[in-house]
């Protein structure tokens, strides 16, 4: 390897020479505060090291691996968000019993496997960043290990989570015997000239079809779509607040972004000629499925975290108008410029919205899930109350939020695509989604005078509020962002 690729590779190398480090640390000396500090600093440190990626040309360091500006942005939201739930892991595990201080060690493990997912450009690199980040979740969920619904949670989770690897391994199989080709753009190219991936798939190969069918099942899973949503509300509801959070944003995000590179480099959903439909037909009748009974499931819910956990089944659905329409239109960078727009939105306010449950979820008054817990918060915590209610308003779409601008890119990606059936499944389910969201809004008003004292942290607190102004300074003036992901977006599809 020469210097530019140790360069390239900086971010992973010092995320994971700051996991050794706490490691270290931790065998020497007890402390949750000093790994939290350390956790910190390796965060910013890979971050530092990450930033000239967005400017550098693309570099495959390794038949595995690609660095590329796409890469770069996702990694920079997986560490902004690992430093962020490290924040609020610090407040919810003190007072606990057990050991703190691996929660921050598995966290760091966690995000160096979303980053290998972003990078990944073939099976092997995918599979092993996905069970990097899957194996330290495991865990994750299980803390704090004296309670049981965490155990229960984290139980549910190893298993389906088992399943949907063992069907995507599967699939992976297949298609390598059909293709004896690993990497992804290996892929588009083992078919005969003028046909695409998944278009030799429809056409000839019964293996190859069927590897495809059970990757994208796999796929599902991992992004609880539905119907293979099973394990999403349960272990949402039974892991801490900032694990939960951690699972809604960093899980999800990792493996589309895996996803969206696969789809362009192998070509999965090239329509232009009129092939791969079956591929675009199963990922079409998922997001809708997702977007429509997500949405109505969600209706019914009085926990906080089942309720914001069907939330998020519905903005995957959503998410997946913009992996169709590069399938509707190929080669063209608005499909990729819209699923990062999206995701930065759904990220922030997400985000924002678990900060708030972690905050009020401490050893003293335990997990705060029932909306009737929220009763009265305006008039007790009116921070809180304000950055959830600008959360919960930026996912219900409103205007002058993050939501807004990420639904309003959905919506004219879906419009050139022609995709018609998915933008009307996406407004009946924005539709429906107003009237949850507003319901936690409006519990948070009532004057309870019953209701008990709220205690919270100070860096806590902070930290909720910087994500709600993130929420709506990315619905207010989102020129920045846009341009940033136009340049990206531009950028991978100009590749080889």
């Amino acid at each position: 390897m020469t210097a530019l690729d140790f360069q390239a590779l900086a971010p992973h190398l010092t995320l994971t020479a700051g996991l050794l480090v706490v490691v270290l640390a931790i065998s020497f000396w007890r402390s949750h505060r000093t790994a939290l500090t350390l956790t910190l600093l390796s965060f910013a440190a890979a971050f530092i090291a990450l930033w000239p990626g967005l400017d550098a040309a693309p570099r495959q360091v390794t038949p595995l691996l690609v660095l590329d500006a796409y890469a770069a942005f996702f990694n920079g939201l997986f560490i902004l968000i690992g430093a962020v739930t490290a924040i609020l892991a610090h407040r919810y595990l003190q007072g606990r019993a057990g050991s703190q201080e691996e929660f921050h060690v598995l966290l760091l493990l966690a995000t160096l496997g979303a980053m290998t997912l972003a990078s990944a450009q073939h099976f092997a690199a995918l599979l092993l960043g996905l069970e990097i980040i899957s194996i330290s979740l495991y865990a994750m969920v299980a803390y704090p290990e004296e309670s049981h619904p965490p155990l229960e949670a984290a139980l549910k989770y190893l298993v389906l989570s088992g399943v949907g690897s063992a069907t995507m391994l599967f699939g992976m199989a297949l298609i390598y015997h059909a293709t004896g080709a690993l990497g992804f753009a290996e892929l588009a190219a083992s078919v005969p000239v003028g046909d695409t991936f998944a278009a030799a798939g429809d056409r000839a190969d019964l293996w190859l079809t069927a590897g495809q069918v059970l990757f994208i099942i796999g796929i599902a899973f991992k992004l609880s779509l539905i119907p293979f949503h099973m394990w999403t509300p349960d272990v949402y509801q039974g892991a801490p607040a900032p694990v939960s959070g951690y699972l809604a944003t960093v899980s999800k995000a990792a493996v589309f972004a895996v996803l969206l590179r696969f789809a362009v480099d192998a070509e999965l959903l090239d329509l232009s000629g009129g092939a791969a439909v079956s591929m675009a037909m199963l990922f079409a009748i998922v997001a809708v499925l997702s977007m429509v009974i997500g949405n109505v499931l969600a209706l019914l819910q009085d926990s906080i975290k089942r309720l914001l956990a069907y939330s998020s089944i519905a903005h995957v659905g959503y998410l997946m108008i913009a992996l169709l329409v590069l399938g509707a239109l190929p080669g063209q960078a608005m499909a990729v410029e819209t699923a990062l727009v999206f995701l930065a939105g759904y990220l922030a306010m997400t985000l924002a919205a678990f900060a708030v449950v972690s905050e009020l979820s401490s050893a003293a008054v335990g997990e705060r899930d029932q909306i009737e817990e929220y009763a009265g918060l305006f008039w007790r915590r009116p921070v809180l109350a304000a950055v959830l209610t600008a959360a919960l308003l930026s996912l219900a779409g409103i205007p002058l939020t993050a939501g807004f601008i990420a639904k309003f890119y959905l919506f004219a990606a879906g419009v050139e695509g022609a995709l018609w059936g998915l933008i009307w499944a996406m407004i009946v389910g924005s539709a429906l989604s107003i009237y949850y969201y507003l319901k936690i809004v409006f519990a948070m008003t009532v004057r309870d005078a019953d209701a008990p004292a709220v205690p919270v942290s100070a860096i806590g607190v902070v930290t909720a509020a910087v994500l709600g102004l993130v929420v709506l300074v990315l619905g207010i003036y989102p020129a920045p962002l846009i341009d940033l992901v136009g340049d990206i977006a531009a950028g991978m599809l100009s590749q080889p």
